[in-house]
C-alpha cells in the first residue's frame, strides 16, 4: 500500500481535543455570522463552528461553493467579526488583524511598485527588523521557493505560480503561528497548481507551521492535510472530521492508492448528503 497507514473519520464532537501532546494554536468555539438581509431579515453564513488546530498541524476546509468557508478563514485573519462565539490564536482573542497570522489569498496580493524581494521583505520593515537580519531572512525564503534569480523582478515580470511562491515567502517571513490560505492555488492551471502543492509540502515539512488551508478540491485536501476539516452550507457547519493518516514526505502517486481513494469517496459522499438536503 506505498506509504499509507490508515484513514478514519470521526465525528467533530468526538475530535474536539488536539492529537499527539501539541498545544492548540488555534481555537474556534460556536462561532456564527450574520448578515442582514435587504428584507430586514439575517442570512446565517455561519453556525456554531467548534473547531480546533493544534500546533505545526496542517487542517484543510473542503466544503460546497458558499459554505462559508473563505468567511471562517477571514474571520481567523481577523478581517471580519463573529455574530457570536469566539476565535483565540496561542490562547490570545482574535479582535483584529495580526502579526501571528499570515494571510495567502486566491488573488496575486502583491505590491506592483515593489521588486519580489521587496515585497518579500515589506513586514520586516514595518517591524523595524534590522537591515542584516531581513537580508538573511529574505534570502532564505527566496531559496525555500525557488525564485533566488528572480529577487528584482517586478510582479508583472512573473508567472501566476511565481506570484503565490512570492505570497508564500511574504507571509512566512514574518514568522507567524499561523498560515493561512483561502484557495490559493484556485486560478492556477491544473500543471503550476500540482507544482505549488508539492513546494508547499516540502516548505511545511521543513518548517513546520500551523497551516489552515481552505479548497473546494478534494485531492488537494487529502493530499496535504493531517486533518479535513468537512463543511456543510445553508448554514455553513462542520459535517465532520477526517484523519488523514499518510506518512511524510507525500508525493502525487499518493493519488493511486486505494486508501485515498477510500478518503476521497468518503469525502464526496458528504458533499453529496449536503446537496441532496439542501434540495
Amino acid at each position: 500500500m506505498g506509504q499509507l497507514k490508515t484513514l478514519h473519520s470521526v465525528d467533530q464532537q468526538d475530535n474536539q481535543q488536539p492529537q499527539d501532546d501539541m498545544p492548540v494554536q488555534l481555537r474556534i468555539d460556536n462561532v456564527s455570522l450574520r448578515f442582514p438581509k435587504p428584507d430586514g431579515g439575517e442570512f446565517t453564513a455561519l453556525k456554531d463552528i467548534c473547531m480546533e488546530v493544534r500546533d505545526q498541524e496542517f487542517a484543510v476546509i473542503v466544503g460546497p461553493s458558499g459554505c462559508g468557508k473563505s468567511s471562517l478563514l477571514y474571520l481567523t485573519a481577523g478581517l471580519n467579526s463573529p455574530s457570536e462565539g469566539e476565535i483565540s490564536v496561542a490562547g490570545e482573542r482574535v479582535t483584529g488583524p495580526g502579526p501571528e497570522r499570515g494571510m495567502v489569498f486566491q488573488g496575486y496580493t502583491l505590491f506592483p511598485w515593489l521588486t519580489v524581494r521587496e515585497n518579500i521583505e515589506f513586514g520586516l520593515k514595518r517591524k523595524k527588523v534590522p537591515a542584516a537580519e531581513r537580508k538573511d531572512i529574505v534570502d532564505f525564503y527566496l531559496h525555500e521557493v525557488g525564485l533566488d534569480n528572480f529577487a528584482d523582478n517586478y510582479p508583472k515580470q512573473l508567472s501566476g505560480g511565481m506570484k503565490q511562491r512570492v505570497a508564500i515567502a511574504r507571509a512566512l517571513a514574518n514568522d507567524p503561528k499561523i498560515l493561512l490560505m483561502d484557495e490559493p492555488f484556485g486560478a492556477l492551471d491544473s500543471q503550476t497548481r500540482l507544482q505549488m502543492q508539492q513546494l508547499l509540502l516540502r516548505i511545511w515539512e521543513h518548517k513546520k507551521k500551523t497551516v489552515v488551508f481552505v479548497t473546494h478540491d478534494i485531492d488537494e485536501a487529502i493530499l496535504l492535510a493531517d486533518r479535513v476539516f468537512v463543511m456543510g452550507s445553508k448554514p455553513g457547519h462542520i459535517r465532520r472530521i477526517l484523519n488523514v493518516d499518510i506518512p511524510h514526505p507525500r508525493t502525487l502517486d499518493l493519488a493511486m492508492e486505494p486508501e485515498f481513494i477510500a478518503l476521497k469517496r468518503e469525502v464526496m459522499d458528504l458533499l453529496h448528503d449536503d446537496l441532496n438536503e439542501i434540495h
